[in-house]
């Protein structure tokens, strides 16, 4: 199959390595396609995902995190829960992923100047809220993460009910070598850079 070249793109942050004619393809087609307001595009694993406005729930479990973190956590973290990040996947094009939540030190500005799309360089947390029926999308995303070697994963999951942070990435296997869960109600341990055990009953 014949490769052509992705050029960089300072502006936009687009990923720098050679694709081959479908996987260029794919990705310029992915970059050309423009949303109605309030749906998401993402990238992932090669396909294209679509994901329609949160329910209120997904919303008050976010703003109850970010409250959290804000108020408790041992280092001032910046928060985005809508930044597109370019995360490498190995075999084809690279993933673009908007996570619910993408959290870094504040002293870095890691939004600042960033265009859509970025490189998760200064990342130290990516956060996911699990509705029902999302098994799959939450084990792609998992491996899409520690691919990237994104060092913490924290899940809320709504219809377990219960708390997970992933953490010691293996990008080349894309797994987490660590986790630890809790049910809503108990305390999780965050590790620094946040240093504080996150009360999840607020989750409940």
């Amino acid at each position: 199959m014949p490769v052509v070249s992705s050029a960089v793109d300072e502006n936009s942050g687009r990923l720098t390595r050679e694709l081959n004619f479908v996987d260029r393809a794919l990705l310029d087609i992915f970059y050309e396609i423009e949303m109605p307001e309030g749906l998401r595009l993402e990238l992932i694993e090669g396909e294209m995902v679509v994901t329609g406005p949160a329910e209120g729930d997904h919303e008050d479990i976010l703003d109850t995190l970010v409250w959290q973190i804000h108020r408790c956590s041992g280092t001032r973290m910046s928060w985005s829960g809508a930044k597109g990040l370019i995360l490498p996947d190995g075999e084809g094009p690279p993933n673009h992923v908007i996570p619910d939540g993408v959290l870094a030190p504040r002293e870095l500005r890691p939004f600042r100047g960033a265009g859509p799309w970025m490189h998760p360089d200064e990342v130290t947390m990516v956060v996911e809220v699990i509705s029902s029926g999302q098994k799959e999308d939450r084990k792609r995303r998992r491996r899409c993460y520690a691919k990237a070697e994104l060092p913490h994963f924290l899940v809320i999951d709504q219809p377990k009910r219960r708390a997970v942070l992933f953490s010691n990435p293996d990008g080349e296997w894309g797994e987490y070598k660590e986790s630890m869960r809790v049910a809503f109600g108990s305390c999780l341990k965050l590790p620094e850079p946040f240093g504080f055990a996150l009360d999840t009953a607020e989750f409940e």
